[in-house]
């Protein structure tokens, strides 16, 4: 017969397994949710036009109020909206963040396991509210320039390609390989408060390591067009392989490579060359 002390500790292995299936689940229904939510924006937004600009292109309405919406209300639109959209596209990279933080704690303790994860993906997640509440100022003091400025308006095209030219430059600097190793050295920090707020200034630390080194990558969806699905796809798919894959700096070069060349070609078209 298996003692009182197998028995325990089956049981504890048992509990653990039923806990991490319960969680990958539960990440799977939010990153579901996320992303149907965002298609169903991108969409709406989409269906309702854009604004032609001189130089051949047209103005997002992401940037701009609807009828009767204040500024306010317009900022808490793009903020919640923002806010889902970053749950599609960071979740499957801080994925085994929140798994090795989870780890930790049933290692420390197991209690309150679930509240603390949570604790910790919303202050991740705070991170980048607060870094869309400062693309949404910077996107709306550049609408209204472009719009009372035919000519800032006519270069958008081309310094859109220099944006993601330059972007795509930064993937080969020292740079970029530091923010890297800090992102994959705070993912790897198991070390764990039990308390709420302890597990809230994880998930911001968290957040403040591996925010820039995403940063310009986010910049290109900003600049190509924050509503556009495939761009958005891509620059998931970029900033989930360069975090989690065991060549992370190769991986970022080779995309770094990829975006120079859309970059210039992006300025070969608004020059006319292309």
């Amino acid at each position: 017969m298996m003692s009182t002390a197998g028995v325990e500790q089956r049981t504890a292995i048992v509990a653990t397994h039923l806990r991490n299936r319960a969680f990958i689940i539960a990440s799977a229904v939010v990153f579901a949710a996320s992303v149907a939510t965002t298609i169903v924006w991108c969409t709406s937004m989409s269906a309702m036009g854009e604004m032609p600009m001189p130089g051949g292109w047209t103005m997002s309405m992401t940037w701009m109020r609807m009828p009767g919406q204040t500024w306010p209300g317009a900022a808490a639109s793009f903020l919640g909206m923002w806010s889902v959209m970053m749950v599609a596209m960071m979740l499957p990279s801080v994925m085994p963040t929140l798994s090795r933080y989870r780890e930790a704690v049933c290692l420390a303790s197991g209690s309150g396991l679930s509240r603390l994860t949570v604790l910790v993906g919303l202050g991740y997640f705070f991170v980048w509210a607060l870094f869309g509440g400062a693309a949404f100022l910077l996107g709306i003091g550049l609408t209204s320039l472009e719009m009372r400025q035919p000519s800032i308006a006519r270069a958008v095209p081309i310094t859109i390609g220099i944006v993601v030219l330059a972007a795509g430059a930064l993937q080969f600097t020292a740079w970029k390989a530091r923010q890297l190793v800090c992102c994959r050295e705070a993912s790897a920090d198991a070390c764990v408060d039990l308390s709420a707020s302890g597990a809230w200034r994880h998930g911001l630390h968290f957040g403040l390591q591996c925010g820039p080194c995403c940063a310009n990558l986010m910049v290109i969806l900003l600049a190509v067009g924050v509503m556009d699905l495939r761009a958005m796809a891509v620059v998931t798919a970029a900033i989930t392989a360069e975090r989690l894959a065991p060549v992370g700096e190769r991986v970022a070069r080779g995309i770094g490579a990829i975006v120079i060349g859309a970059g210039l070609l992006l300025i070969a078209r608004a020059a006319g060359l292309g």
